[in-house]
């Protein structure tokens, strides 16, 4: 049966459940497609989770690919309800018209049991502070963006941070944070400081665990920025990169596992969470 909670993880099952019943039909997309007297674009979009499918269609491809367990099409026409509805993220559709990757990654972050997240370069958006996300934006994005876009942007993170912190119980949150971006003052030394207040509140919290990757580490390689989800039985993980000028979605197994481990060597080099947080408290005493 279907654990998705959530629109981003309805889409995610019902694709990979579409496809399945394609290939387990012995049918290419083209065949499929001509078959429902569809275009090949819309099938190809609706296997990419790109655009949703209404009720209706998906009866008729059902029945097209001989699925016809009563079990099987009740549940997969909740995935399709699911999949249809509006989480709150589309509120900000002017931000991830451009940004498509960053779109979907949002929605599933909205429904992960635990995110593990490799922050090599500033602070991870779920713990940065409204004046830290502001700086830190505002440097980040081309020069000619408007303060109002900037603005919709710190408002984003705001809410993204607010939704999962809020939720009943808590996703689970690994941070592994280079030491670097404990010094670098963005936004100035007062920025900074108040920064590495909420990571030391947020460090203290049952559902984060934060660390610290010292200068003295070993290298780890030439890993840059990636979140890791994990979702509850019935989705598969999925990996966030985002490194200029690369931003995508990864969850082809091998791929992801690759990941998967790469974050587990990162967090044998880094501090254990009680010295990161003592690292941070010394920073912060220092700076008052």
């Amino acid at each position: 049966m279907s654990t998705a909670h959530g629109p981003s993880g309805g889409r995610r099952q019902l694709r990979a459940r579409l496809r399945a019943a394609r290939d387990a039909a012995g049918l290419t997309q083209e065949q499929a497609a001509e078959a429902m007297d569809w275009s090949l674009s819309k099938l190809i979009r609706i296997e990419a989770g790109t655009v949703s499918i209404s009720t209706n269609d998906l009866k008729a491809v059902l029945q097209h690919y001989r699925i016809d367990d009563p079990e099987t099409v009740t549940e997969l026409l909740g995935l399709a309800r699911l999949a249809r509805q509006r989480g709150w993220w589309v509120q900000y559709r002017e931000i991830f018209d451009r940004e498509r990757a960053y779109y979907d990654y949002v929605g599933l972050e909205a429904e992960a049991a635990t995110l593990r997240v490799f922050q090599p370069i500033g602070m991870p958006g779920l713990l940065q502070t409204e004046s830290y996300a502001k700086a830190y934006i505002s440097a980040a994005v081309p020069s000619q963006v408007e303060e109002e876009d900037v603005a919709a942007r710190v408002g984003l993170r705001m809410r993204r941070r607010e939704e999962l912190f809020s939720r009943p119980v808590p996703p689970t949150l690994q941070v592994i944070l280079d030491e670097a971006n404990l010094h670098r003052h963005i936004g100035g030394s007062g920025v900074l400081r108040d920064q590495l207040e909420r990571l030391r509140e947020d460090g203290a919290k049952d559902h984060v665990t934060l660390q610290i990757l010292p200068f003295t580490a070993e290298s780890y390689g030439a890993t840059g920025q990636f979140n890791l989800l994990s979702f509850e039985a019935g989705t598969p993980d999925v990996v966030y990169i985002e490194s200029t000028p690369t931003v995508a979605l990864v969850d082809h197994p091998a791929e992801v596992e690759t990941y998967r481990q790469t974050f587990a060597r990162l967090q044998q080099l880094a501090l254990n969470p009680s010295e990161s947080l003592a690292m941070i408290n010394k920073m912060v005493t220092e700076m008052a």
